[in-house]
């Protein structure tokens, strides 16, 4: 993984492919997965497909966020049964979800859009902003828990 990275590049990538094919939750692990070197296969940005416009267009989680949370799991994760790692995993991505929370007031993608249309330019704004806040966040936590 990479030690240092210009979050402002990564936000400009993930801006970048969410406004040419990308939604939400691809976008927020292309770009971090690319910043970071995490060294994930396009098989992450697939598993995440199935989020953007909360959870498959039920409305319900967004999209950042489950990109954001997805990248906090590869990084703090357990990868055995048992390894209390987990607690640090829960601990950094609450975190996550809280500051989400305080600045959009909400992490339910039917919330943050209500009444906008899915297609529609003021939309896809908004939710660049997610994005970005996502990216912005996820990276702090990284850098400060890995001290880098």
């Amino acid at each position: 993984m990479k030690r240092h990275i210009d979050v402002q590049a990564c936000i400009d990538d993930a801006m970048d492919v969410f406004h040419n094919g990308y939604a939400c939750s691809e976008s927020v692990i292309y770009s971090l997965n690319k910043h970071f070197e995490f060294g994930l296969s396009e098989d992450a940005i697939a598993m995440s497909s199935g989020f953007p416009w909360g959870l498959g267009g039920g409305g319900c989680l967004c999209g950042a966020v489950a990109g954001g949370a997805m990248c906090l799991g590869f990084v703090f994760g357990r990868r055995v049964q048992g390894d209390p790692c987990i607690d640090k995993c829960f601990e950094v991505t609450k975190e996550f979800h809280d500051s989400f929370k305080n600045v959009f007031n909400s992490t339910c993608c039917g919330v943050l859009i209500q009444g906008m249309d899915r297609d529609a330019p003021d939309r896809k704004l908004k939710c660049s902003d997610q994005v970005a806040f996502a990216i912005k966040s996820v990276s702090e936590i990284i850098t400060r828990e890995l001290n880098i």
